[in-house]
């Protein structure tokens, strides 16, 4: 997830708070003022948060996998500093205890291990003497590089970056965070820090930004002791609820068997959709008094039932969790996953469908403050190394206003890396710009060919289009298929036009036929099928039958005068 898409992605989190108290609202429910967050009286080693726990079990299951690794590559063009950029980076992490953080086993629990004062460096590779088309490549396989970094735990910062100098007023920084200390949010922040400071520095004045009240490990601590009894019990007993019975994998067709243990080798495709259509969305949305969100991720829902005939369909879908003023500032790993369930039948109109997946998200707002790593836990499900436990499949909206940030003379662009992770078998990230949406697949490349893909995307941009034109229809017969796919289908594939010798009769040509390739399947019947040679066998047999019931043949004047 990169620094441009995340800047923004506030706007987003704030669309989904500014909704949930709508409804409590409406429900005559007014939100009770919230204690602060104190900070820790001990320096103890602390606890991992929940969130924490689980990133530290699966790096222990396999402790080389880069799928949690949040990498960003940024054009900067401009009289750029390196030095300054160094400082305002050491700055960063003097401010965030989290970014001098490591991991280690203490009394028989993971804890966070925090750096009294910890100085990275800023490395810069000169690729001034390239010609720039090899520099460009030269950044991709440095930038693939860096995302694929490996991180040790218990050992090494779990902070890296890089800057490549590609002439005196451009270069392309790099930076990769472990998402044990980092998360989306976190990302926009570190960068609007670097900012700040970097302005500030540059200018020979001290860091204007206000010194933290709280730091992520007193979060951590925090959450231990609040979520527990009552507070504990409500999320639990919501979330338990939802998750009842719930079928254990979505069934998607894939091109490759499931391997036994799952891997994070992935990929990703995109695809615009057009401003006309997310403009029509959007309007659509709020005539339902919903989200964008909310009707991207329905219109995703039928896309997954059509594909996969299944009705009780559950996707994961990512939230900020940053519902306290003092966590808004912190850089740390707060985000939090929510399951959203929905059951379907092809009965539902979209606009049907779309009132259900609006209740459903409301009220995972309502109970986000659990996190999906105790849910797993709390409910002891059989652990399947081959697949994610209650969801395989998600889904995220993320707000790019922008391509782009200028600031102190300098540009900041971000770059396009290809990313060979995923999560999750198959992610879909939809992206607001102004020129309209982007709908990008990150898929499991172990289950699924390119193409498959390309024709998912295609199929959902059908669907969107189709919801547009009547909501009303219902989500089993709206539309699907592309018109190159019609085309294919309805003319390619039923032009059955075959030229043949018109001096032989049928029966003749059939005959040669059955001399060719007697055992050729010649006719299928449901689960049945008769080769050339049976078949010819049984049309001599009614043949002779019919001869011996007088039947004979007549010539072509006869049949005339016979049937004038």
């Amino acid at each position: 997830m990169s620094h441009l898409q995340t800047q923004s992605e506030t706007n987003t989190e704030q669309q989904k708070q500014a909704l949930l108290r709508q409804l409590l609202q409406k429900k005559g429910i007014t939100t009770p003022q919230q204690s602060s967050i104190p900070r820790r009286t001990s320096t103890d080693p602390c606890p991992l948060s929940f969130a924490q726990e689980r990133l530290w079990f699966l790096d222990q299951l396999e402790p080389h996998s880069t799928a949690y690794n949040l990498s960003t590559a940024l054009r900067i063009k401009g009289l750029l500093h390196p030095d300054i950029l160094e400082r305002s980076f050491n700055e960063v992490v003097r401010r965030h205890e989290i970014l001098r953080t490591s991991f280690a086993h203490h009394q028989q629990q993971a804890v966070q291990i925090i750096q009294t004062s910890s100085t990275i460096s800023l490395p810069v590779i000169n690729l001034q003497h390239l010609p720039p088309g090899q520099q460009t490549s030269e950044i991709q396989r440095l930038a693939i590089s860096e995302r694929s970094r490996t991180f040790n735990l218990v050992q090494d910062c779990l902070f890296a970056i890089t800057l490549l100098q590609l002439n005196p007023e451009e270069h392309v920084l790099l930076f990769t965070l472990h998402h044990i200390i980092s998360d989306g949010w976190s990302s926009s922040v570190l960068c609007q820090e670097i900012d700040t400071l970097y302005q500030a520095f540059s200018r020979g004045t001290p860091s204007p930004l206000p010194e933290l009240t709280i730091q992520y490990a007193d979060f951590a601590l925090w959450q231990r002791g609040w979520l527990q009894g009552e507070v504990l019990d409500t999320q639990l007993n919501y979330w338990t609820q939802q998750v009842q019975d719930a079928p254990p994998v979505l069934e998607l067709p894939t091109d490759y068997p499931r391997p036994a243990i799952q891997t994070a080798n992935g990929a990703m495709q995109s695809m615009e959709f057009s401003l006309s259509l997310s403009e029509s969305l959007k309007t659509f949305a709020h005539q339902q008094s919903a989200t964008l969100y909310m009707v991207l991720l329905a219109a995703f829902k039928v896309l997954l039932y059509r594909y996969t005939g299944q009705t009780d369909i559950l996707v994961g879908s990512a939230i900020a969790n940053r519902n306290r003023p003092e966590l808004e500032r912190l850089i740390g790993f707060f985000v939090n996953t929510l399951v959203l369930r929905t059951q379907l039948s092809g009965s539902l109109s979209f606009r049907e469908l779309l009132a259900q997946v609006r209740k459903v998200t409301l009220d995972a707002y309502e109970h986000q403050d659990l996190p999906f790593e105790k849910l797993v836990a709390e409910l002891k499900i059989e652990r399947n190394l081959s697949y994610q436990p209650l969801f395989q499949i998600a889904f995220e909206l993320q707000n790019r206003s922008t391509d782009s940030l200028t600031t102190s003379g300098l540009t900041f662009e971000e770059l396009e890396i290809e990313d060979k992770t995923a999560k999750y078998d198959l992610t879909l990230f939809m992206s607001e710009t102004l020129q309209g949406l982007i709908g990008a697949f990150e898929y499991n490349t172990d289950l699924f060919e390119p193409e498959t893909i390309t024709r998912m995307l295609g199929h959902y941009q059908v669907l969107l289009e189709s919801i547009i034109t009547n909501p009303d229809q219902t989500i089993s017969t709206l539309p699907l298929l592309t018109a190159s796919e019609q085309h294919q289908f309805l003319v390619e594939w039923n032009n059955t036009h075959k030229d043949y010798p018109s001096g032989q009769t049928v029966h003749q040509l059939f005959d040669a036929q059955v001399e060719r390739t007697p055992n050729a399947t010649a006719v299928i019947c449901e689960d049945q099928s008769i080769s050339y040679q049976a078949l010819n066998t049984q049309a001599n047999q009614i043949a002779h039958y019919l001869i011996s019931l007088g039947v004979k043949k007549m010539d072509s004047l006869e049949f005339i005068l016979r049937n004038p």
